[in-house]
């Protein structure tokens, strides 16, 4: 099994890790806006200090290599929802608009290192998919849905993008399906439901899927029925409960989070993983009682997760990591 290392120990209104690489460490501060700092990691001098516009906030994730970093800033309030996405060239600081890339329209970005991926409006006001190369902005347009239906929630692997599709919103005809497509190109699969047509969100890697399944009407949408498919036409394994959400790809591994309440009403948050050819996921990471874990990052095979002490005094938050390559 993998060996935890404590990466960042914060008061939980201090700096949050986003995500850290080879060169460079990305955390996120507590203030209202979210500034987002990116440091160089032998010298700790920071190359980055982004403090998004008035009226914005900074949303995770940011899309980073050893050149270049991309942050997202939303503003959801008001008349005029906009997202805005930045690239910084981290040998000089500099950022700009990255030129050409389709817009972002949806405030989720699946990224894999230096691969990423999201929704974009084009001008028959269909939502696309986008898979984009960070150095290069080198892109591609995958599927596109008619509105008012629309993509969200890609989550990217080594070799493939997972994402969902809803279709008729606001509808009783509503319908939430996982489809998955090769990151080398190809055609893009749907992913057959387990129970019904309302999937959430899962990863794919190396033909398998892992999702999650939870229905408009379910009681808990905070935990939600998770499945694995190992390749297209088998049938579907149920895992279990899993934390909406948390289900990404990571290496040679899928990996999700769950969570158990003892009889006192104590939570326990625990990290599950899972390649092709395993009969049962292994259990990598047991939170000690009481210890909340926010959702997994991935970055050059190396997971990350922040688990925060909120029944300490002084409360404070600890980011662990460990490479599951």
């Amino acid at each position: 099994m993998p060996t935890w290392a404590n990466v960042l120990r914060q008061p939980v209104d201090g700096q949050h890790l986003v995500t850290r690489q080879r060169k460079y460490v990305v955390t996120r501060g507590s203030d209202e806006a979210g500034t987002t700092t990116i440091a160089d990691r032998a010298t700790q001098k920071v190359i980055v200090r982004h403090v998004p516009p008035a009226g914005f906030v900074a949303q995770s994730p940011v899309v980073i290599d050893d050149h270049w970093a991309l942050i997202q800033d939303i503003r959801s309030d008001g008349p005029d929802p906009q997202i805005k996405v930045v690239r910084y060239d981290l040998s000089t600081g500099k950022s700009a608009a990255p030129a050409g890339l389709p817009p972002v329209s949806e405030p989720e970005i699946g990224a894999y290192d230096g691969t990423f991926a999201y929704s974009s409006t084009d001008a028959k006001n269909r939502s696309c998919l986008i898979i984009a190369d960070l150095a290069t902005l080198k892109y591609r347009s995958v599927t596109c849905v008619p509105a008012p239906g629309y993509i969200a929630d890609p989550v990217v692997s080594a070799d493939a993008v997972t994402f969902s599709e809803i279709v008729a919103p606001e509808t009783a005809r509503r319908c939430k399906r996982v489809l998955t497509t090769p990151l080398s190109g190809g055609a893009v699969k749907p992913v057959p439901a387990a129970t019904n047509c309302i999937q959430w969100s899962g990863a794919s890697l190396r033909g398998a899927t892992v999702w999650s399944e939870v229905g408009a009407s379910d009681p808990d949408q905070y935990q939600s029925k998770a499945y694995v498919r190992e390749s297209g036409d088998s049938p579907a394994r149920p895992l279990g409960t899993v934390i909406t959400d948390t289900i990404l790809a990571c290496g040679n591994w899928i990996l999700w989070e769950t969570r158990t309440v003892s009889s006192a009403g104590v939570e326990s948050y625990q990290i599950n993983r899972w390649r092709p050819g395993l009969s049962t996921p292994q259990r990598l990471y047991g939170a000690a009682p009481g210890v909340a874990l926010t959702p997994m990052t991935c970055q050059d095979n190396t997971v990350y997760v922040e688990a925060a002490h909120l029944s300490s005094s002084p409360t404070y938050t600890e980011t662990i990591a460990a490479a599951v390559a």
